[in-house]
This record gives structure tokens, sequence and C-alpha cells, in this order.
């Protein structure tokens, strides 16, 4: 028979066993919630419905307040002027096929302008190419107005390319299908021909690659794009009107009359190179060689392009130098240090990012990286992304999920570091892409074939960011949300 001795010692020895049980379990609770809180602040939770394409433009008022800022759009998503016919867009597998021929023109470009002979296509060129695709994965358009009277035309708008042009009447050899009217310099009174003997008809051999040529004392320019897509015709000079108030007399311009490739409706191509000729320099005495983009995250929003000193007034911009390694080429280097994943920087030598190094292209779509840099991020992902099933490759895309089953998702950030100091946060929209539907969404990352191929950082992973190009700085800025 128990004692109240007995039993009050009974009860005080379960009591402190139940109270050393419960520290036990709050201290186990308490950690793991600890880390799950650290985890997910490093995480992005994606809401699956958000990666299909909506039939309904939804525009950004960002941008609209900038005094010259163009209108940026997807021109096959609903808010572009080209696709009001309800043309089939091209399918993933033809993007891609796309994106990689001027992958392949890029490196050819740069091998020969830099003396790498390292620089080689990736594995990827296994991919069937179309003749005249390169040019069509510059897949962001803007709407500009040329000529007196203004006539207004849809110009795919390219950090790549150097020389702006359009079709242009009496399409003497070839044009192809565009939705707005070719323009017509013989009904504008502002519009001249460039002559043979001048000066400037000279300086399209940097800007196209190609020595201009004379057809009765008219300069003529002819520039090609990787697989057999072209523009040929007269150089001339006209009235571009970018705004109201912004207003450029003997702007320097291709006037097409033999143009080839998959151009999607689109005019002709806005030149937003490094050259003399591109419309940044063109345009030096008013904006100071300065501008700047915001890429929407959908087909169905809009972003901006806006030119002068607007563009980089946010203190939320981060400046990073541009690379030595373009100097004198049309594109847009950078340094790029180390890539972070889920909030731990991956082990991958800084050397594998200087052998080449890096440009930035408004154009292309997938970013590439050396192999060995692939490599670190496609096994650092697929780590974070294990609960989620695996499915097949798809074209240049080889991490791909089933996500038909979830309504949201949780992905890790990442973040590139580039010289300066300068850490890129990417967008939630910029790290994977529908393939074909939802049971196959990929990594939107692809490898070189080699570690000696150049880098490019693509426009997929620019989404929403704000990058601006302060030219005359010799800097490229990046800050985060610049557009919906």
């Amino acid at each position: 028979m128990a004692t109240p001795t007995t039993s009050f010692l009974r009860f005080l020895f379960f009591s402190v066993l139940v109270f050393l049980c419960t520290l036990d379990n709050l201290g186990f609770a308490f950690q793991p919630r600890e880390l799950e809180s650290k985890h997910l602040t490093h995480m992005h939770t994606l809401n699956v419905s958000s990666l299909i394409p909506s039939t309904t433009c939804s525009p950004s008022t960002k941008g609209s307040n900038k005094r010259a800022s163009l209108t940026v759009v997807d021109k096959h998503g609903p808010c572009s002027q080209l696709n009001q016919d309800k043309v089939k867009a091209p399918t993933m597998t033809e993007i891609l096929e796309q994106d990689q021929s001027r992958v392949n023109s890029i490196h050819a470009r740069l091998s020969k302008k830099l003396g790498l002979n390292g620089l080689r296509a990736s594995k990827a060129t296994t991919i069937p190419a179309k003749s005249g695709s390169t040019i069509g994965s510059a897949n962001y358009v803007v709407t500009i107005g040329l000529g007196t009277p203004k006539r207004d035309l849809t110009l795919m708008f390219d950090t790549g390319s150097d020389i702006t042009w359009t079709q242009c009447q009496p399409c003497l050899k070839s044009c192809y299908q565009q939705k707005e009217p070719i323009f017509d310099p013989s009904k504008s009174s502002t519009y001249s021909n460039i002559s043979c003997s001048s000066s400037v008809c000279s300086q399209l051999s940097s800007a196209t690659g190609n020595s201009p040529g004379c057809s009765s004392s008219t300069c003529v320019y002819g520039i090609q794009y990787g697989d057999q897509s072209f523009s040929v015709g007269f150089f001339g000079k006209e009235k571009l009107t970018l705004t109201s108030t912004d207003v450029f007399n003997n702007f320097l311009f291709g006037c097409g009359q033999n143009n080839q490739g998959l151009f999607s409706g689109a005019a002709g191509l806005l030149g937003l190179g490094r050259d003399p000729l591109s419309l940044i320099q063109q345009t030096a005495t008013k904006y100071n060689r300065v501008f700047s983009y915001c890429l929407p995250s959908t087909s169905s929003a809009t972003g901006s392009l806006t030119f002068g000193k607007t563009a980089s007034s946010s203190s939320a911009i981060k400046f990073t130098p541009l690379s030595k390694l373009t100097e004198g080429t049309s594109f847009y280097g950078l340094d790029t240090l180390g890539i972070t994943l889920g909030g731990k920087k991956l082990s991958i030598a800084t050397s594998v990012f200087s052998n080449a190094g890096t440009i930035i292209d408004s154009g292309t779509v997938i970013t590439r990286l050396p192999p060995t840099a692939y490599s670190a991020l496609k096994a650092a992902f697929k780590d974070a992304m294990k609960s989620y099933p695996l499915t097949s490759g798809f074209s240049l895309l080889d991490t791909c999920y089933d996500l038909s089953k979830n309504k949201t998702v949780l992905i890790p950030k990442i973040s590139f570091s580039f010289s300066g100091n300068v850490n890129v946060d990417l967008d939630v929209s910029g790290i994977l892409i529908i393939a074909q539907k939802i049971s196959q969404v990929c990594l939107a990352f692809a490898g070189n074939s080699d570690d000696d191929s150049v880098g490019i950082f693509g426009n997929v992973q620019q989404k929403r960011l704000e990058v601006v190009y302060d030219v005359a700085g010799g800097r490229v800025g990046f800050g985060p949300a610049g557009c919906t």
C-alpha cells in the first residue's frame, strides 16, 4: 500500500519526466521550424498556373511616366499588334531552334572579332536549324515613327545588332509579309539617300560586317544574321520619332529592298549595339548613350524601353563595369564571378567564367553557361527540387519536371554575382520555362559545348529586372521589379 510520501514522490517523478519530455519536444520542434523559416527565405513560391500564357493583355503602368519611353511587348503575345491577326505563334521547339541559331551566330561573330580559337557552337547544334531563323529569337518589339508624315513601324529591338533597318517600297527584290504597310520613302518629305562617297557609308563595314555596295551613286548596305536571313537595301537618312517630344532628324538607317527571314510580321530591327551607327550612338547628344529596358514577366504583360538619364535614376540600380573582353564588338560584356542557388554559393571557380567571358543579350532566350558552371547549377537545382517528379528533357533543356499535380511549388532563388560587388536576384519568372504543358516545365538554362565559349545572359533571366546600359559610363546596372 502506497504511503502519502511515496505517492508524492511518484507524482513528482512523473511530473519531472513529462516536463523534460515537453522541453525535449519543444527543442526538437523549434529547431526544424527555425531551419524551415531560414530555408523558405531562399525559396520562391510559384503559382504553377502563372506559367501558362494568358490570352488577355495586362499592360503595365511602370515606364509610362517616363518621358522617353516606349512600350515593350512580346511579339507573339496578346499585347502585340502583330498578333491581332491571330497568326500561329511558334512552338517551343521552333523557339529553341531559333535561339540556338542565334547563339551559334554570336559565337561565330565573337570568335572572328576577338580571335578566340576556342569559341564553338554548343552541343545543341544537333537541333535542325531553319533558314532565316536567327533573328526570329529577338522576341520583343517596340513601335517607332519614321518619316514625314510619320508612319508607325513595329521593330524588334536587339542589343546584339547595330544598324536599324526596315522594309521599304518598292521592294525591288523581295519583302516578307509584315503587319503594317511597308514604308515608302517616296512619300516622305524628309527622306534622302546616302551617297557612296559619304564617310558614313564606309562605316557600314563595322556595323554590318560587310563592305558597303554602290548603286547609281547610292550607298547600299547588306547584313546577314547567321543562317541565311538577311536584309539588303539603300542606306538613307530620315526623321525618327521615338515619342512626341523626342524627334531626330537625319537618322541613318537601312531601307530594305531584299529581305528574308522569320521576322514574324515585324517591319524590321532597331539596333541598340555599340557601333557608331546604332541608335544609341546616333542619339548620344540627347540621351548621353544611356538606355534601359524591363522585359515583361509573361507574354501577356508589357514592359518598357527608356532612353536617357531617367533610365538610371533609381537608387536601387546597382552597376557593374562593362567587361574589357568585349571592347571593340557590338556586344555588352559582363564579368561574371559566381552563381548562388537557394542561399548557397555554388562551388565554381571564377576562372570558369572569366575564361571566355559573358555577354548580356536582349535577343537570346535561354542563358548559356560554361558546362562546368551549368553542371553545378543543375545538380544543386535538382537537389533543391527533389520532392518534385522529374520528366524527360526537351530539346536543349535537360532538367524538366512534371508539375501537373501541383498548384504551387517551391523553387530555389538564383542570383548572379558580377564584378563591382553586384548581385542580381533573378525574378521567379526567370528560372523556369514551360516546354509544352505543365507536365513538362524546365530549368531555363543550358550549357555551351565547352568552357571556352562565351556565356550569354539571356532574356528569360532578365524578366522584370530593370536593366540599365550606361554606355558612356562603361557600365550596366540591374534593379528589381522594373515592370509587372
